[in-house]
């Protein structure tokens, strides 16, 4: 199923209830935070096996980035940690031209990654510091929409396993918005809460 997330609810919120609702078993392939909105493709019945194969999709994004400021969750649900003048449109073109291809990004504290064995996310919330490890991630594509007062409207094409929050961090920022567009070859364009693919067509869909 294509399900256009709406800002708010937790990815797994959104499984728990349609669970619940058609009483099948039930995943989702890529998180969403609470504050994102956009394509959740949420696997049913026996296709939750079929996880893996959506394993390595990239995923498309669109966002805007306040540079005046870094929270500590590089989104608007955090704290302020640094305030600062933003870049220049210049700056930040040349700062975005850098970001393009491998790069090295530090995970966001706020995420489901382990450290020591507990997710990030659990250690944030009792207020645990910990220096929080660098991914190597693939930027695709990342085209500058539009700049105005500090904010820039970014398309972001990235790995699978990235964070947009991280760009952001790395720009100096913070995401104030995060919408996804694309898991892999599925399109926000064509969700339908009350369509479910069957296996077949999903799958000839990832083949290509």
């Amino acid at each position: 199923m294509l399900f256009d997330k709406p800002a708010g609810p937790s990815s797994f919120a959104i499984v728990r209830d349609l669970r619940d609702r058609t009483g099948a078993r039930a995943g989702h392939a890529g998180t969403l935070d609470p504050f994102a909105t956009g394509l959740l493709l949420i696997l049913l019945g026996a296709f939750t096996k079929e996880a893996q194969r959506l394993v390595g999709v990239t995923k498309r994004y669109e966002t805007a980035v306040d540079l005046s400021a870094r929270t500590s969750t590089g989104d608007p649900e955090g704290e302020v940690v640094e305030e600062h003048e933003p870049l220049s449109q210049a700056e930040l073109r040349a700062r975005i031209d850098e970001l393009r291809g491998e790069v090295d990004l530090r995970i966001p504290t706020a995420s489901a990654v382990k450290i020591g064995g507990e997710r990030a996310y659990k250690l944030h919330r009792r207020g645990v510091a910990v220096e929080m490890p660098m991914r190597r991630t693939t930027i695709h594509e990342l085209e500058l929409l539009d700049y105005d007062e500090g904010v820039a409207h970014l398309r972001v094409h990235i790995s699978s396993g990235g964070y947009v929050r991280s760009l952001a961090e790395a720009l100096g920022g913070h995401c104030v918005s995060l919408r996804r567009t694309h898991v892999g070859p599925f399109a926000v364009a064509d969700a339908d809460p009350e369509r479910i693919i069957p296996p077949d067509e999903a799958l000839a869909v990832l083949a290509g």
